[in-house]
């Protein structure tokens, strides 16, 4: 007997890199041990010249395939040279170091996913040679003047749970077409894994129901929401005391810090982070209690509660997980250590 086995990577596109995938027949052997590592043709992904073109999928996590059902699977995979050693493109392997280093923190995190549902060249819920009325009704609304793409939505929830991915919610978002999912609360390399596989999900999806989802920070140009990640962040410090929250909030804004995250926060940032549509301008770094207006967000019953976590509201849709993460946990792993908050 058999198994299909659906390889999932990221590719090398710039600048922001795209899901490949391909499937892999097994037999019914090699269920409950190590999957065998696989190659493609890095050239045709931006991952390799015609003349050396081989490249190696490594697995790294395993979950059930909710589309094709029965003992297949969906394989997340990192990307290797054919000597075994990282590819360029492959930034798991760079958080995976960083994580563990910072191990002992217990860091925990939660990213909010934004998209937006296109049917052909407009967004969903867009009339053909115009615009809806403006942001108003649309976030977390009902009914068909309102909503566009929920039965993609709940069949996209419905994948993910079935896949054993940690989705806590779904929510419509601020705009026609566009909805968001949160995972989490999980560790960093669990985050950025489930992340990567619920975004293949949503496109392999969406395909069904004859519409395309994008992670476009702005997808419309003009008074309307742009897209985001916001990243939800606490360490076992944070989660037991307040003076925790402050030094990783201050650790954030220290120095170059602010621009050395920003420009690894997806392409077209700038675009988004204006100062208006509940953004914090993208060259200026600010915190702050409820504040959906700053860089990084403290809820309000964080500061009731005397400890907990933050939002770091500032990556783009289209950011890379395992960036996003590496660099909160080197961030402000790196100061409490120093403060002595461990």
């Amino acid at each position: 007997m058999t198994f299909k086995a659906e390889y999932i990577w990221i590719d090398g596109t710039e600048p922001t890199a795209k899901l490949r995938s391909k499937t892999k027949i097994l037999t019914d052997d090699a269920k409950g041990s190590e999957l065998p590592i696989w190659g493609f043709d890095g050239s045709s992904t931006n991952q390799a010249e015609g003349h050396a073109s081989d490249r190696v999928l490594k697995p790294v996590a395993v979950y059930p395939d909710p589309i094709r059902g029965g003992d297949d699977v969906l394989v997340m995979c990192e990307v290797l040279n054919i000597d075994m050693t990282p590819h360029e493109s492959n930034t798991r392997a760079a958080l995976s170091e960083v994580a563990g280093k910072f191990a002992a923190q217990e860091s925990i995190f939660g990213i909010e996913q934004e998209y937006t549902f296109f049917k052909g060249a407009r967004p969903l819920g867009f009339p053909e040679g115009g615009f809806p009325a403006a942001q108003g009704g649309y976030y977390c609304g009902v009914g068909s003047d309102e909503i566009f793409g929920r039965d993609v939505v709940e069949a996209h929830l419905e994948n993910c749970l079935k896949a054993g991915l940690g989705i806590s919610g779904i929510n419509a978002e601020v705009m026609p077409g566009q909805w968001e999912f949160q995972v989490g609360p999980l560790s960093p390399l669990e985050v950025s894994d489930q992340l990567w596989v619920a975004r293949w999900l949503l496109y392999r999806t969406a395909e069904d129901f004859g519409v395309s989802a994008t992670l476009d920070p702005k997808p419309v140009k003009g008074d309307w929401n742009g897209a985001g990640a916001h990243t939800n962040f606490s360490t076992k410090a944070m989660r037991e005391g307040y003076d925790a929250i402050i030094t990783a909030c201050e650790s954030l804004g220290e120095g170059s810090k602010p621009m050395d995250h920003v420009k690894n926060y997806g392409a077209g940032i700038d675009d988004r982070l204006t100062g208006l549509h509940e953004t914090a301008p993208w060259n200026e770094y600010s915190y702050g209690v409820s504040n959906r207006g700053a860089s990084v967000r403290i809820p309000w019953q964080v500061e009731k509660d005397g400890k907990g976590y933050i939002e770091d509201r500032r990556p783009n849709a289209n950011v890379d997980p395992y960036v996003v993460t590496r660099l909160i946990v080197d961030t402000c792993c790196s100061a409490l250590e120093k403060a002595g908050q461990v």
